[in-house]
């Protein structure tokens, strides 16, 4: 049983668009997963943009991966390691505390993740 971040079972993220790394709406880890796709994330049009900047857009669907391209508001497990650097840039996305693996700790302090966390 994976954990989230608070040390409860992980629940599911998002499935409309399917998320997670093995796109079973989960933000579960494993050995295969080397960007680490831990936070679940409700993303924003701020961070959407900032993503696009950094060379990985979301927002453009790439049916080949089975991709949708997300809008605001979309749930989304996202690379610790990006929401981490979104965070330091000011426009890190609101975090969904109980959708978010506990592996994230490894990159983001969790006081930093409930000052995000988003509203249920």
């Amino acid at each position: 049983m994976a954990l989230n971040v608070l040390g409860g079972e992980l629940e599911t993220c998002g499935t409309d668009p399917l998320t997670g790394f093995y796109r079973n709406g989960c933000c579960d880890t494993g050995g295969e997963d080397a960007g680490v796709h831990t936070v679940c994330a409700r993303v924003t049009a701020e961070f959407l943009d900032f993503s696009r900047e950094q060379g990985n857009d979301l927002t453009t669907p790439n049916p080949r991966f089975g991709f949708p391209g997300l809008v605001p508001g979309d749930r989304w497990c996202l690379c610790a390691s990006r929401w981490a650097e979104a965070l330091r840039e000011g426009v890190a996305p609101p975090v969904v505390l109980e959708a978010t693996h506990a592996r994230t700790l490894e990159w983001v302090d969790l006081d930093d993740l409930r000052a995000h966390a988003a509203r249920r």
